[in-house]
């Protein structure tokens, strides 16, 4: 039998849980316009002034493996992302101006279906040609023939 007392208090248990990785996601900061030559150590030297950083990620290309040009950084508690925000957005670094701001929840991509229809983007659909293969020759006489 359901019973709704336990499912009320699973959802207000869930709704929780996502309210915690806002907060995470609220100690963690987006830092822009980096110069390609920048290292994760050098983020560090310049991040630990505001307060003790859990963890830097500095994604780099697939293709090319060089650094994407941003980073986040992430610090144990909402203050010391604040404050890293306020002193160090458009801080001069390897002769670029920084660009610093809370991070974001990455936006859910829609997942692809394979389910009815073709696919996007056509699919190479090679069907057979409407006119017969074969020499053209002589189709003026025939069409006069009739």
């Amino acid at each position: 039998m359901f019973d709704w007392r336990t499912a009320a208090s699973w959802c207000a248990g869930s709704s929780t849980r996502t309210t915690e990785r806002k907060d995470d996601i609220a100690a963690k900061i987006f830092v822009g316009n980096l110069n390609f030559d920048t290292s994760p150590s050098d983020l560090e030297a310049l991040f630990s002034q505001v307060g003790p950083i859990v963890e830097i990620f500095l994604p780099s290309d697939r293709a090319t493996g060089r650094p994407r040009g941003f980073a986040f950084v992430e610090y144990h508690d909402d203050e010391a992302a604040t404050e890293a925000i306020e002193k160090f957005d458009g801080h001069e670094l390897a002769g670029r101006a920084l660009r610093v701001n809370a991070a974001e929840a990455r936006a859910p991509r829609p997942r692809p279906s394979f389910e009815g229809g073709p696919p996007p983007g056509g699919g190479g659909n090679y069907a057979k040609p409407s006119r017969p293969k074969g020499s053209r020759r002589n189709a003026r006489g025939k069409k006069r023939s009739y």
